[in-house]
């Protein structure tokens, strides 16, 4: 496919209102044999099918999350999740190495604790949780460079041929939606989670 990147670390392309994309960021590190890059984008930006999130089968997520033996999934009253400014903070927590833990503990405060990911109490909660600095984050996300970081990313998933989140880039291919991790690993020679 062209324009898809052939880069020695994978790509994992996420967007933290996805639970597709929780359930994925749970097992990624342990399936594939190279850590991936974790790049945060918009879901609305770059997805086809980004108003699915609406109509989602919630019981086939929640079978899914207990197969993978997460905790019970807690869904946020305010559904579809507004994620842009969750996604400006995983943005930031990239610029300052911290993408990973960041990423996950809002996944979390979303789908385990049912937080709002629009709410910028839940996103402080999240940062607390990986040592990043309130103010910090708060003077992050509203800065130019950041934004600008993220529309970068927006473009560099659609480039890469990005239409269905979760995706990864890997071995010149782009997988794509709930089995992305699976397809990857495969694709990768690592265990498949």
């Amino acid at each position: 496919m062209a324009g898809v990147p052939d880069p020695a670390q994978p790509i994992f392309f996420y967007d933290l209102g996805s639970p597709a994309c929780y359930l994925a960021a749970e097992e990624v590190m342990g399936a594939l044999p190279v850590v991936p890059e974790w790049e945060p984008v918009l879901g609305a930006a770059i997805a086809a099918d980004a108003g699915a999130s609406a109509s989602l089968d919630r019981e086939l997520v929640e079978r899914h999350a207990a197969a993978q033996g997460l905790q019970p999934l807690r869904w946020p009253s305010a559904w579809p999740p507004e994620t842009e400014l969750a996604m400006r903070a995983a943005t930031y927590a990239k610029h300052v190495g911290r993408a990973v833990a960041f990423s996950l503990a809002a996944f979390r405060q979303a789908f385990a604790g049912g937080r709002d990911l629009g709410d910028p109490d839940t996103v402080l909660i999240a940062a607390a949780a990986c040592e990043m600095h309130p103010t910090a984050v708060l003077k992050g996300i509203e800065l130019r460079s950041v934004r600008s970081a993220l529309q970068a990313a927006n473009e560099r998933a659609r480039s890469a041929g990005v239409d269905s989140l979760p995706a990864i880039c890997a071995a010149g291919s782009v997988f794509q939606s709930e089995d992305a991790v699976h397809q990857a690993a495969r694709a990768l020679g690592g265990a498949e989670p």
